[in-house]
């Protein structure tokens, strides 16, 4: 083959490999971007005192990054100082679910938000993200900073797997998908509007469980209650608000657990503790944080703050060191919970590696392991 013939093919194989690459990208991004509201379940929300104008609100208005803060905050993305992602690998730990929790409360942070919770012989499994990015695309979008430490498969069968809200971080289509699948007995609990998300990815409606604020489902026996959160949802247009967001109470007969998902913090968290308190252990959002949006992600120090009001014993922070959502520094989330934390002499801190089982009875003391690969 002549030199000029090898050049003509080779120029005419970058479109199709572009033009591939692309397809690879959105082939699923319409299943993934999920369902829409309507019928029955639309009119439910209607109903709701928290849904007017088409869309949910919060009960302190809360404003996401204006626009004309975009160039700002991609400037400081691309060209900021921080360091963003850990210079070593980040150490996990390979659970083991063969004993069951000596005191009935183990709880196991999976990275970001995931944990699982196992409560006097119930599991409950929190926002289940396993896929590598959080995207509707499988080639674009923040992608993972190390492996989720254990195949979903691996893992024992769940009673209920609990969404906080509709973000790609919290909410993962090909998770779902398989979860549902692999344990058709698991239920579904969600905010409002959620449901028609799953619904469109296979999940039987007679498997979900739609909550607004303040109501309560009990799956084997455990209560389960969306309290209030201060956020915002949308998977299409982010801030469309056309399902609700929640923080989340986990009641046993003997243990409490809280879940904060994603919030700014706000005075409501002062009556989740009154009425639903004291917990054993609060999961508290600590990560993502901007003073571009203070009023949707709380800071750590905020973290603290909130692990106070809803009167939690032990405090393990979530939503930080697994996908690069924010302008600081990889580490700085827990070093100032940390800092914050010993101000207090009620606030007792737990920081596992991803994978590591947390004994709530007996947790361990922080041992710096995030400083070994910052």
């Amino acid at each position: 083959m002549r030199l000029n013939d090898v050049v003509r093919r080779s120029a005419l194989l970058v479109p199709v490999g572009a033009g591939a690459a692309i397809m690879r990208a959105g082939w699923q991004v319409p299943a993934a971007i999920g369902g829409r509201p309507e019928g029955g379940r639309l009119a439910r929300m209607r109903r709701s005192p928290h849904f007017r104008d088409g869309r949910f609100h919060n009960l302190v208005p809360a404003s996401i990054a204006p626009p004309s803060s975009g160039p700002s905050v991609v400037r400081e993305m691309l060209f900021g100082k921080e360091l963003r992602k850990p210079t070593r690998a980040v150490p996990l730990v390979v659970p083991s679910f063969d004993e069951p929790p000596t005191d009935g409360l183990r709880v196991t942070w999976l990275g970001h938000a995931t944990v699982l919770v196992e409560l006097e012989g119930r599991r409950l499994l929190f926002d289940p993200v396993w896929s590598e990015r959080v995207s509707p695309s499988t080639v674009l979008g923040p992608r993972r900073l190390h492996p989720v430490p254990v195949p979903l498969e691996d893992l024992p069968p769940v009673d209920a797997v609990v969404i906080s809200h509709d973000h790609y971080d919290h909410l993962d289509m090909t998770t779902i998908r398989r979860i549902a699948a692999l344990w058709p007995r698991t239920r579904f609990v969600v905010p409002l509007g959620v449901g028609a998300h799953l619904e469109r990815w296979g999940v039987a409606p007679s498997r979900v469980d739609e909550l607004d604020w303040t109501e309560r489902a009990t799956v084997s026996g455990i209560a389960l209650t969306a309290t209030t959160a201060r956020h915002f949802s949308g998977r299409l247009r982010p801030g469309g608000n056309g399902t609700l967001w929640a923080s989340w109470v986990v009641a046993g007969r003997d243990h409490r657990v809280f879940y904060t998902g994603d919030s700014g913090y706000f005075d409501a968290y002062r009556e989740i503790g009154e009425e639903h308190g004291p917990f054993d252990v609060t999961f508290v959002q600590i990560g993502a944080y901007s003073p571009y949006w203070p009023d949707v992600h709380m800071t750590p120090e905020e973290g603290v703050a909130t692990h106070r009001a809803v009167r939690g014993t032990l405090l393990i922070p979530v939503h930080w060191g697994t996908f690069n959502l924010a302008i600081h520094s990889w580490s700085e989330p827990v070093e100032r919970l940390l800092h914050e934390a010993a101000r207090h002499d009620d606030v007792q801190v737990a920081i596992p590696r991803p994978g590591e089982p947390v004994t709530t009875a007996t947790p361990p003391d922080p041992d710096d392991w995030w400083r070994e690969v910052a």
